[in-house]
């Protein structure tokens, strides 16, 4: 609280006087408010249950001062109460971030809130997603120092957000990263370009009794300090690319993992060719126990330290989304493969403007374990480069074609196998068929058409006498039409619909006027129960009808 109170009275003496844009003290100071509201009623048949509370709301305003090398911050949020899918310990409203902060080329050092990563957030990625609701930024000091040119060395300790808390675990954690083309004279005109990094976190956490599970009696002998280290590599060299990463935990009994004394590992691997007019990439990962929070005891999205990226494609579409993989961290190996080609223009395939066709494949499995414990043992061994139960498997084809000068079009055709035994249910593998076609249509300078139009074809099924229960199943429908009018306005309608095998039947439409950095949206209709997935993290939606509006500006 001490140091809260001293960063937000440096912060209120940075920022006295009329805050307008520019101009405060010689500073200057920009910001952004959002604002985004619901009202939801009860509807039996697709699942949406009562709400008790007419109106809810999550809002938020991010104010940054910047003076020279100086800047400093803060965000006030409030959820009165939270949105639906969003957890009930959000509700209330204050100061969530705060810092200070001083940068310059050398040296930059922040006090107060603040977001970090190492490599590619294997061992630590402290950062905020408002739609998923997850925000683990660190309270503490964040250094980072270049002593030389193509050096840059980091260091920080903290402690995580958690809701309107602080988690008690503390995070340390020091990075290097050398590129050797700008440290090493030589190689500053190679066409070999290779950035090497390393790091290592440490958490720390009080101890406490938790029984062993062999002999209720005695209790486990937890490691108070669990550290992480991780090295990677960045190669470029013409039109090659490669990047890898391998990270280690050590003992780290947790909830997530049974209480279970196995280190953790992963790996990942990024190689990539690319040229004007074609692509290729492949992608592998390796993970094994690697769940890595400040607490033992915390399930759920909140107090990770680190993150695993996720290796299969990331859609947007409705149908594509309809089961969303998300990554799992206690063990998983994973490939994805893909493709892009373009046709040239006046080619038989390209005709007049060239075509674009992307072909992506990948496929996760877990990993093919033998069980020689439970809690307070090392749980279990792994074959590194066997393969467990089938997890994910998707291949898809897009096509993307500009028709004309005002019509565009992209066709995707895919197929999906899901095993829901990723999201805690029943192992029950389900075969996907999806086709999208998506249009563009410029009408003139001020008026411009948007329309999408999905299938999908599942052999899954809603049956709650059988304990089918997920109302995703079935065969589904769904079209999407935007009108976009002049500069400010624009119109939508959407459906979803399950025609087979299914239940639900989800209009929508929605209105939204844009002037400058203001944005203003109002919709009704239903939503589907589901997940939200960014990059392989998802949450909980449920099933809503109702008003939904949001607000959004920045100065």
């Amino acid at each position: 609280m001490i140091i809260k109170r001293l960063l937000l009275s440096v912060l209120a003496l940075a920022m006295v006087g009329n805050l307008h844009a520019q101009g405060i003290a010689g500073g200057h100071v920009t910001g952004n408010v959002q604002l985004e509201g619901q009202m939801s009623h009860a509807d039996t048949t697709i699942g949406a249950g009562e709400v008790p509370e007419r109106l809810l709301m999550n809002a938020r305003a991010d104010i940054l001062y910047t003076n020279g090398d100086f800047s400093a911050g803060l965000r006030f949020e409030a959820y009165q109460n939270p949105l639906l899918g969003f957890d009930a310990q959000y509700t209330g409203q204050g100061i969530a971030n705060y810092f200070v902060a001083y940068k310059t080329q050398r040296l930059a050092v922040t006090a107060g809130t603040f977001y970090e990563q190492f490599g590619s957030g294997m061992i630590l990625r402290a950062y905020e997603d408002r739609y998923l609701g997850i925000d683990n930024a660190l309270l503490g000091v964040n250094l980072m120092f270049r002593p030389i040119e193509g050096v840059t060395v980091k260091a920080l300790a903290g402690k995580q957000r958690y809701y309107w808390q602080w988690g008690d675990g503390l995070v340390r954690g020091a990075d290097a990263e050398i590129d050797l083309n700008s440290l090493i004279r030589p190689m500053s005109d190679s066409k070999l370009h290779v950035v090497l990094g390393a790091g290592f976190v440490s958490k720390y956490e009080n101890d406490e009794s938790i029984p062993s599970a062999a002999d209720p009696e005695y209790r486990l002998n937890l490691p108070l300090n669990v550290g992480a280290g991780a090295v990677r590599m960045d190669m470029n060299y013409g039109h090659w690319s490669l990047q890898t990463e391998y990270a280690r935990k050590g003992q780290d009994p947790s909830v997530m993992n049974g209480y279970i004394y196995r280190p953790g590992e992963a790996l990942m691997l990024n190689l990539t060719y690319s040229k004007r007019g074609f692509s290729a990439g492949l992608q592998a990962k390796h993970v094994d126990n690697m769940s890595f929070k400040s607490s033992r005891n915390q399930s759920g999205e909140m107090l990770y330290i680190n993150y695993i990226p996720a290796i299969n494609k990331q859609h947007t579409y409705a149908t594509l989304t309809m089961y969303p993989y998300a990554t799992q961290v206690i063990g998983e190996n994973g490939l994805q493969g893909e493709v892009m080609y373009r046709f040239k223009k006046g080619t038989a395939l390209g005709g007049k403007y060239g075509t674009d066709i992307k072909v992506n494949g990948s496929m996760i499995y877990g990993l093919d374990t033998t069980q020689v414990g439970g809690a307070g043992t090392e749980g279990y061994t792994a074959d590194w480069l066997a393969l467990g139960e089938k997890y994910y498997t998707e291949a898809s084809l897009e096509i993307d074609k500009k028709l004309n000068k005002k019509l565009h079009l992209t066709a995707t055709y895919a197929y999906q196998v899901f095993n829901p035994v990723v999201e805690g249910h029943a192992p029950d593998l389900y075969h996907n068929h999806i086709v999208v076609g998506d249009l563009s249509w410029r009408i003139n300078k001020k008026n411009a058409l948007h329309i999408k139009a999905e299938w999908m074809g599942s052999d899954s099924h809603y049956d709650p006498a059988e304990g089918h229960t997920d109302r995703r199943a079935g065969d589904w429908l769904m079209g999407f039409v935007e009108w976009t009018i002049g500069t400010h306005w624009f119109i939508s309608a959407s459906d979803q619909y399950a025609y087979n095998d299914g239940v639900g039947n989800y209009p929508s439409v929605a209105v939204g006027y844009s002037t400058g950095a203001t944005r203003l949206q109002v919709g009704y209709g239903k939503q589907r129960e589901g997940l939200l997935c960014v990059g392989g993290v998802c949450r909980q939606v449920p099933a809503s009808n109702g008003l939904t509006f949001s607000l959004t500006t920045s100065f």
